[in-house]
């Protein structure tokens, strides 16, 4: 690599991505320099980074958001150079503008590259006439519904609705006919306009089984252009991807060197330098069509290192000094498989909606072939004010076969103790036979979930029954350090024979009793009454953290942490639970029923309030819009009845639990019962 006009970067990101970027930026000889908000000011990226600058408040709008404070903050800081990562404003035009205005570097594309792909509209224009596949739609500057009515009939349902300034899924919508094409225009618009500052559309014939696939490619300031192969990113949650993989599944040589070349000449069309993204959309027939350009890192970018052996951060660098690439296209080759799986903070069990909170306790798996790429350790705060991804777990092997099999057991020795993740949900994406077989398409979620619900598999009796031995031990151990003299075999014996020990598990609202003892003096066997069930349960070794067992006759592996005397944090084979002892504990609450206390299930922006007071709502019905961690969520009335008092005026900041309307409940039926 030649000499650098730049030798400090500061990178405009937090999280996993940004200390990602610190770790190549520093094995090449960088001055890194963090931003972050006070709820970062412990997190990782600050601590990797040789110096840091606090931002402004949590909120990402007067933070990661601010291109002013950005700015101000390279400069205080004597940064030459701004890497902007991948979200917050890694493909805002401004922003790449307002950098090289005061006269830093900045990381990516031109602002002109960045403004013409950014623009669902000006870029499928730009991709129609450079010759570039794409799908008969409409991208016009007449917004009417009249014309959008006109398109639909020319194109042919279904159609898909997008915001033409955005991504992520944000004012999209698929209609199947006219009427749901005039219903849903004015809420797409809506959406695109409270997401992006613009309410202009595009449509595009929707395809029902599609592969989602993305070429990256890479371009320098010499003219230089390559590809370096595809992601396959078809398995995604309301349009947001949760697995991807490199090669795709259904590529064959001719296929991936006609999808690259069209990449390529899209970079080329817009005089693109630096690292980008060409999506497409790809039908089981092998014609495929543009979708959009990223004009950034992707999130995905792992898996294309770990198939080609390439740093992709590193290539950033050098093309953003000036220097060549160094590489052709026969340069570029793929070796084996590689699978990336988004752990996200969220309760699959509950709609997949966004948790906040600290993590006690992150237990990251290690092994051949596996890549851990995250921005949190045990301590770490999850904050609502940013996006709920937290990690990326990312299998290598030889063989697809062989990255499925080290992804399965690595997302099984991932543990999060403190908040929900979607770790359950991945295990059980990636186990499905369509996902195995490399058959998944962008459908592959819908088919999984058909209700939309995931439920994960219920506690075994022997995690229980462990747990409670566990547990038994460490008190035990607890009790040793204050005996006077007492051997440790004697613990939990008296004399007329062994003690029992009573604990309590809440399950699913009920508390389990568990009663635990030895089952002979000098040996580390024990029987665990649950209800009406038995269980034996050996302990074969014991260290720190982690033990041997035998569970009714079974050998088990066990990783544990006891997070206090009261709880554990326990990993059994796919069962990752923090389970706490209720004896002697507060009594939790159950399921209550409704009350008409509508609280927020979130820390959030409430951007929407739906109704008045004195309104009349029915069960169900939509009252309010609260924004949290990216992604919109809608508040619902837990019962019949008329709004009797709004807590907080739209645009507020309200947190988890704060009381937001009351609702008195209709007592109609009731008055009218005989």
């Amino acid at each position: 690599m030649t000499a650098s006009p730049f030798r400090s970067i500061l990178i405009a990101n937090r999280g996993e991505i940004a200390c990602r970027i610190i770790a190549t930026a520093r094995r090449l000889g960088y001055r890194t320099i963090a931003v972050h908000s006070p709820v970062d000011s412990c997190s990782p990226h600050v601590r990797l980074a040789d110096d840091a600058v606090l931002l402004g408040p949590d909120a990402a709008a007067q933070s990661y958001l601010s291109i002013e404070r950005l700015i101000e903050a390279a400069m205080s800081s004597g940064a030459e150079a701004i890497h902007p990562g991948y979200g917050f404003l890694s493909e805002n035009a401004d922003f790449a503008r307002a950098c090289l205005e005061a006269g830093l570097v900045f990381i990516g594309p031109s602002p002109e590259a960045i403004a013409v792909m950014g623009d669902k509209a000006v870029a499928k224009r730009r991709m129609v006439a450079a010759g570039v596949p794409c799908l008969p739609g409409y991208q016009d500057s007449d917004q009417s519904d009249e014309a959008f009515l006109a398109a639909s009939s020319s194109i042919g349902y279904p159609i898909m609705i997008k915001a033409a300034a955005g991504g992520g899924g944000r004012g999209m919508r698929r209609v199947e006919n006219e009427a749901e094409l005039i219903a849903a225009l004015p809420l797409a618009r809506s959406e695109a306009q409270q997401a992006f500052g613009a309410s202009d559309l595009i449509l595009e014939r929707a395809l029902d089984q599609p592969r989602h696939v993305e070429i990256q490619i890479f371009c320098d300031s010499q003219g230089h252009a390559i590809h370096l192969g595809e992601r396959d990113c078809s398995v995604q949650r309301r349009h947001q991807k949760v697995l991807e993989e490199s090669p795709c599944p259904a590529m064959t040589d001719a296929l991936r060197a006609k999808m690259g070349a069209a990449a390529v000449l899209a970079a080329q069309s817009v005089d693109y330098v630096g690292a980008g993204t060409v999506e497409y959309m790809l039908e089981a027939d092998g014609r495929f069509h543009f979708l959009e350009m990223n004009t950034r890192l992707q999130v995905e970018h792992p898996v294309t290192e770990m198939v080609t052996g390439l740093d992709l951060v590193e290539l950033q660098l050098r093309v953003a000094s000036g220097a060549p690439l160094g590489l052709t296209q026969k340069d570029i080759r793929l070796a084996g498989h590689a699978i990336e799986a988004r752990l996200y903070a969220e309760d699959p069990a509950q709609g997949f909606l966004p948790c906040s909170g600290d993590i006690e306790r992150w237990i990251a798996p290690a092994g051949e072939g596996i890549r851990v790429d995250a921005g949190i350790e045990s301590g770490s705060a999850v904050s609502p004010h940013y996006d709920p991804m937290i990690a990326k777990i990312i299998a290598w092997g030889p063989s697809r076969a062989i990255a499925c099999q080290r992804l399965e057991g690595a997302l099984q020795a991932t543990g999060i103790a403190g908040l929900q993740t979607n770790r359950d949900f991945l295990l059980a994406a990636v186990r499905e036979p369509a996902f195995q077989s490399g058959e998944a398409t962008t459908a592959f979620i819908g088919e999984m979930l058909p209700g939309g619900e995931f439920k994960p598999a219920g506690l075994p009796g022997g995690v229980l029954a462990a747990a409670g031995v566990l547990q038994l031990r460490q008190a035990a151990r607890d009790a040793l350090q204050t005996a006077n003299a007492l051997p440790a075999a004697l613990l939990g014996w008296h004399s007329a024979g062994r003690l029992t020990s009573s604990f309590a598990y809440r399950i699913e609202g009920m508390d389990l009793p568990v009663t635990a003892s030895a089952v002979s003096l000098g040996r580390d066997a024990y029987r665990v009454q649950l209800a009406d069930n038995f269980h034996l349960v050996e302990i074969i070794t014991e260290s720190p953290g982690q033990a041997r067992l035998m569970i009714d006759g079974k050998r088990q592996r066990a990783r544990f942490e006891h997070l206090d005397r009261a709880r554990i944090f326990l990993m059994i084979g796919d069962h990752a639970v923090t389970l706490g002892n209720q004896v002697g504990a507060p009594q939790a609450r159950g399921e209550t029923a409704a009350s008409g206390q509508v609280a927020a299930p979130m820390h959030g922006l409430l951007v929407e309030i739906c109704i008045a007071t004195g309104d009349r709502v029915a069960k169900g019905e939509r009252i309010a819009i609260l924004e949290a961690m990216k992604m919109q969520h809608e508040i619902r009335a837990d019962l019949d009845g008329t709004i009797r008092e709004i807590g907080q005026a739209s645009g507020s900041q309200v947190k988890s639990g704060q009381l937001l309307f009351v609702i008195e409940p209709d007592t109609t039926k009731q008055d009218d019962a005989p």
